[in-house]
């Protein structure tokens, strides 16, 4: 009898303790599961606020910026794309300095490691001193970046092996396109850092919008702010649209929406 309630006890203890680690188990993945819904990952906000710059128009971004922080955030006409695109990523800075007839065979090592190091919807934004008549990146550099999930390259400078960066889709700007090299006239200087593209102020992490009006640099402190601007004026000036078609009035959409 001792026996048998010996066993009895021992089913029973065991059924309570297999209950208890059930229940924790389901716990503890009810706990993950809420965690991950009602918190979206940095990378999720990252990627939600991307989206939504692709689909703002880079005018009104500019627009936004100008008013928001009273400074000029557009590069200037010279900046050219090599096809139309629409585009909009975190900047990736990088900076080349001048270096002639340099034999050193490492002398853009860290160019290329920054290429190999950066994250997917980065924007190549490569500063290159007095360099309006040198390659700053070509196919090759191009055809990796396409690899990595790059949305794009801002060149302060020149662009080459345009041929191939068409054939792939990858979308550059920059003050022109020239045969030249970098090699043995330039050494890297720095990625990551603060530069100065085309007159403004580009830090690692900033959102690049560019599209056939051409670039805007927004902080990335700012970024909420001016794209919530930037909306808002979007559906004005689309909305006016209608007005003046029916209306053949510019000053009586002005009038109605505030826009110009």
């Amino acid at each position: 009898m001792n026996k048998l309630r010996y066993l009895s006890l021992s089913r029973k203890s065991s059924f309570v303790i297999a209950g208890i680690l059930f229940m924790c188990a389901i716990w503890q993945l009810s706990s993950n599961l809420l965690a991950q819904s009602s918190t979206p990952s940095q990378l999720n906000q990252s990627e939600a606020l991307l989206d939504s710059y692709r689909h703002v128009e880079v005018a009104s971004v500019s627009d936004a910026l100008e008013q928001l922080t009273g400074r000029k955030m557009y590069l200037s006409h010279k900046m050219q794309p090599i096809f139309p695109i629409k585009f909009a990523g975190f900047a990736l800075t990088v900076k080349l300095s001048k270096d002639e007839g340099n034999k050193d065979p490492g002398a853009l090592s860290g160019m290329l490691a920054a290429i190999d190091q950066g994250a997917q919807s980065s924007v190549w934004v490569m500063v290159v001193e007095d360099g309006a008549d040198i390659a700053g990146m070509g196919g090759l550099m191009g055809t990796t970046m396409s690899a990595r999930g790059f949305a794009g390259a801002i060149i302060d400078g020149g662009v080459r092996d345009v041929g191939q960066l068409r054939k792939i889709g990858f979308p550059v700007y920059a003050t022109g396109i020239v045969p030249s090299t970098s090699v043995g006239h330039y050494r890297f200087a720095g990625s990551n850092i603060p530069v100065s593209c085309d007159g403004v102020e580009v830090r690692p992490g900033d959102i690049v919008a560019a599209d056939g009006d051409g670039v805007a640099i927004v902080p990335r402190a700012k970024a909420g702010e001016v794209l919530a601007l930037a909306q808002e004026m979007d559906f004005k000036e689309h909305s006016m649209y209608s007005i003046i078609e029916k209306y053949k009035s510019i000053q009586e959409a002005v009038k109605r929406f505030g826009r110009l």
